[in-house]
This record gives C-alpha cells, sequence and structure tokens, in this order.
C-alpha cells in the first residue's frame, strides 16, 4: 500500500509539473504572438518611412521587450520563448523560400536568368572562400582560435548568405526592372545555395583543407544543387498535372489550396529525409506551381494562394528578426565569452570587413562578365557602375539565414556551454542587427544618391530599343516550308544570336519548348498574356 500510495503520489507531482510547464509555455507564446501583433501596427504606421522596414522594426521592439524581460527577470533572460533551429528550418524557412519562388517575377527572372545565377551561385562560392580563408588566417591573431576546418568553412557560408528586403522596399520595380529583378533573384538564389553549401560543409571531416577536400565539398555541393532542383520540379509538376486532371475547383476552392501547400511542404520534408536542401527543393517547387499549378484553379484560388503565401512569409520572417532583436541580450552567451571588450570589436569589424571584401570581390568582376556576355543586348541589359554599388551595399545585409545556420552550427537546441560557441553566436547577432538596423537606415538615401528618378525613368525598358529581343529570335530554327537556302540562312543566323546573347535566345527556345509539350500536359497561362 506504502508502494502505491509512493507511486500515486509522484504520478501527481509529475502531472503538477507538466502542468505548470504548458502553463508557462502557452503564457510565452500569448505574449510573444501579442508582440507580433504590436511590430505589424507598428510596420503599417511607418509605412511612409520607407528607409525603416519591417525587418528593422522587428528588431528594435525585439530589444526594447527583451530589456523588460531582462529587468523583470533579474538579468536571467530577455527572451519569451528559446529557439530552436529545427523550429526555423522545419516550420518558419519553408514559407519564406517557398513564397519567394512562388512569388518571382518569372520573366526578368529568366531574363537576367544567366547574372542572377553568377551572383547567386559562383558568388556564394567567392564569398565563402573569401570570409573562411580571411577568419582561418586572422581570428588566430587576434586570440581567438579553436575551431576546425568545418567550423571556418561554416563561418564562410554563414556570412555569406544575404538579406536584401531594405534594398528592395526602396527600389521600382517598374523603373528600374534589370536592377530590381537581379537584387531580388540574387537574394532568393543566394539563400539556397548557401544552405546547400553548408549541408555540403557539414559533411566533410577534414583537420586539413587541400584540393581532395575542397573538389569532394564542390562535388557534394553540386549534387545537393542539382537533386535537390529536380526533386523541386518534379514536386511542382506533379502538382499541375494533378490539378488539371481532377479540376479540383468544380468542388473545392479549399482543396486545391491544401494541395499545393502539402506537396510543397511534402517535397520539403522528403528532401530533408533524403539529405537535400529543401530549401531549393521548396524554390523551385513554388516557381513551377506559379508558372502551371496557379493556371489551373479557380479564381478564388488564385487570389487566396497569393495573399496566403506571402502573409505565411511575412509572419515568419518578423518572428525570425522578432527573436533576434530580443536573443541580442541574452546575457548568458555574452558572459560566457571569455574574449575581452576589444577583442570582441575587433572580431565583430573583422568579420564586417570579410564580408565587404567578399561583396567586392564577386559584384564587380561577375557584373563585368555578364556585361560581356549581353555585349550585343543593347544599354537595358548592362549593369551599370550604380547598379553594381546598389548590388554590393544590397549584399552587405545579413538576416533570418545567416542566423538559423549560425544556430544549427554553434547551439545546440539553442543552448551552447562552449566559450568559442557562445562567441560566435553573439558574434551573428552583432552582424545581423548592425547590417540590417545601420545599413537598412542609409539604403534609402544611397539608392536615392545613385539612381535619381530622372536617371531611373530613363532606364526604363523600351519595346522599341535596339536591345529589346528581336521577334525572329521566336522563330523556329528550320522551316519545311522555306528553301535549303533560307534555313541555312535562317540557322546561321540564329546561332549567330546564341552566341551573342544567349540568355535571351535560350529563354526564347524555351518558350517555344513551353507552350508546344508543358503547358498541354500541365496547363499554364494563356499564349497571349504577357507574362510567363
Amino acid at each position: 500500500m506504502e508502494t502505491m500510495s509512493h507511486n500515486s503520489t509522484l504520478f501527481s507531482d509529475v502531472a503538477m509539473n507538466n502542468i505548470e510547464s504548458t502553463h508557462s509555455d502557452v503564457i510565452s507564446i500569448t505574449l510573444f504572438v501579442a508582440v507580433l501583433c504590436l511590430c505589424l501596427v507598428v510596420g503599417h504606421l511607418l509605412e511612409t518611412y520607407r528607409w525603416l522596414n519591417e525587418s528593422i522594426a522587428a528588431i528594435l521592439i525585439g530589444c526594447i521587450v527583451g530589456t523588460i524581460i531582462l529587468c523583470t527577470s533579474k538579468w536571467k533572460s530577455s527572451r519569451l520563448l528559446r529557439f530552436n533551429e529545427e523550429l526555423f528550418f522545419i516550420y518558419l524557412l519553408p514559407p519564406i523560400i517557398f513564397n519567394a519562388g512562388f512569388q518571382v517575377k518569372k520573366k526578368q527572372f529568366f531574363h537576367n536568368f544567366f547574372p542572377i545565377m553568377l551572383f547567386g551561385v559562383a558568388g556564394v562560392l567567392i564569398s565563402t572562400s573569401i570570409v573562411a580563408a580571411g577568419s582561418w588566417w586572422l581570428f588566430p591573431k587576434l586570440g581567438f582560435g579553436g575551431l576546425s576546418i568545418s567550423e571556418y568553412l561554416s563561418i564562410g557560408t554563414i556570412f555569406s548568405s544575404t538579406d536584401t528586403v531594405c534594398t528592395l522596399q526602396v527600389l521600382s520595380q517598374e523603373e528600374t526592372p534589370l536592377l530590381y529583378s537581379l537584387v531580388f533573384g540574387e537574394g532568393v538564389v543566394n539563400d539556397a545555395t548557401s544552405v546547400v553549401l553548408f549541408n555540403a560543409v557539414q559533411k566533410i571531416n577534414a583537420d586539413t583543407l587541400n584540393g581532395q577536400t575542397a573538389l569532394r565539398i564542390f562535388l557534394d555541393f553540386l549534387y545537393l544543387f542539382t537533386t535537390s532542383t529536380v526533386l523541386g520540379i518534379a514536386a511542382g509538376l506533379v502538382t499541375a498535372f494533378i490539378l488539371r486532371g481532377l479540376s479540383f475547383g468544380k468542388h473545392s476552392s479549399v482543396r486545391e489550396i491544401a494541395l499545393m501547400v502539402l506537396v510543397a511542404y511534402l517535397s520539403y520534408m522528403l528532401a530533408e529525409l533524403f539529405e537535400l536542401s529543401g530549401i531549393l527543393t521548396v524554390f523551385f517547387a513554388g516557381v513551377l506551381m506559379s508558372h502551371y499549378s496557379w493556371h489551373n484553379v479557380t479564381e478564388s484560388s488564385r487570389i487566396t494562394t497569393r495573399y496566403a503565401f506571402a502573409t505565411l512569409s511575412f509572419i515568419a520572417e518578423t518572428f525570425i528578426f522578432l527573436y533576434v532583436g530580443m536573443d541580442a541580450l541574452d546575457y548568458e552567451k555574452w558572459k560566457m565569452s571569455t574574449l575581452s571588450f576589444g577583442t570582441k570589436m575587433a572580431l565583430y569589424s573583422t568579420v564586417m570587413f570579410l564580408i565587404a571584401i567578399g561583396r567586392v570581390a564577386l559584384v564587380f568582376p561577375l557584373s563585368i562578365m555578364s556585361n560581356y556576355m549581353h555585349r550585343s543586348g543593347g544599354e537595358s541589359s548592362k549593369i551599370s557602375g550604380h547598379h553594381q554599388m546598389v548590388i554590393w551595399w544590397a549584399g552587405l545585409m545579413r538576416g533570418a539565414v545567416s542566423i538559423a545556420l549560425a544556430f544549427k552550427q554553434f547551439t545546440h537546441s539553442g543552448v551552447t556551454l562552449d566559450p568559442n560557441n557562445a562567441t560566435m553566436i553573439t558574434t551573428t547577432i552583432v552582424i545581423v542587427l548592425f547590417s540590417t538596423v545601420v545599413f537598412g537606415f542609409l539604403t534609402k538615401p544611397l539608392v536615392d544618391y545613385l539612381l535619381p528618378a530622372t536617371d531611373s525613368n530613363a532606364n526604363r525598358r523600351n519595346p522599341r530599343d535596339p536591345g529589346s529581343p528581336k521577334e525572329d529570335m521566336t522563330l523556329p530554327l528550320l522551316s519545311l516550308e522555306e528553301s535549303a537556302s533560307e534555313n541555312l540562312s535562317r540557322a546561321k543566323e540564329n546561332m549567330s544570336m546564341l552566341m551573342d546573347r544567349p540568355v535571351y535566345t535560350i529563354h526564347s527556345y524555351w518558350r517555344r519548348f513551353d507552350h508546344t509539350y508543358m503547358r498541354p500536359i500541365f496547363g499554364g497561362p494563356c499564349t497571349n498574356e504577357s507574362s510567363c
């Protein structure tokens, strides 16, 4: 009887502890949601001040709320919730990346596909190499060591992920279509590439970095990039085929939207299950669903999906920046680091310097390469010096992906007990705060100075501009109704255009293939629509 009574008492205590813990979690979540609502209200009130976007507002509100919590908890904690990197990668990041793919302006994106991929893929490799090598060389000189080769490479990928929200908010897509497309396209491709490269780096276990290790990282990167892209494309095409073949909208618009959401999330989870890049998969799933599936659903579903996906992405981004503002005041992390104040400031300055050098090394040389490839494309397709400065500036800001990668590398469920790891977490937080707030405030004045209204209007694309793609480019290479000499002449002309202007020509070939083979099977916009 005594044993039964003891067990009953023990069970009762455990149950009470669970109830108290659950009640505490409910209170924390309630307060956090209330603060999220406050961010929305403040963001609305500051709508007229375009230099202060929701990201900056969320960080500042997070710092204020974190200060209040820190004071009321007697310097024990500054957060309402404890950040778990898995929470970010499983629940918060997928809607952000999926919406980026779903909302991307595909016509501009694929017209500028070559420079976007240069900046978003090759640029990440260049930036990662510079930041990782510079950290490996300079950190020990500052008195901060003890990191492995894998950790230095991870640092390179963490600080190579850009956040272009502040710049995009002050750019006009109508006035500067090329610049807007490049900044937006680099932002979404950069995030996906950074995560893919981060996953590739995690697979190596080497004490020294040599040619063989670098080759293995590059091959793993190519494998992850290719297979993740194929999986995302397959998910998008399967969704389009089902929606077109079964006509879900006849009975329920809700099922149409639910199918798109669930298949996109399923593709993300499958990629993570097979140790691929879920970020890249869900991005291309969004692109394909926007191009095919969106045109196979009812009009009400089209309107709903546009706003629903954007809303989920907005909430997830605000959640991250709000948490970053709170976590910046985490007293335990700052106290755990054994470095002096001067060393910490030198470390932060070094990382910011390496980020800036990495941007210089990728933006200007790759812009020259892109302009050379588009040398026959007219002025409207050239990346001017002022455009290059804006692209460089936009890439200096770091955001949610950098935070998530840092927590995944240097913490376990948001907790770290190692001084070096705590230092890297605080360094990442400082870089994100500094770059977002300081550079974010200065973005609008810089853009107004470099791209005044008169210059921006002059840069608008003119359909009669000699740089615009020729209508002849959409004609087939060969025609059965023409003579052999005419066919040969047309083939030579098209091959010459392919060498001089590969992006526009390949895009026209893809559109022809899309109209002829893809849309009859998977659906899509009508042929007379201006957007593709």
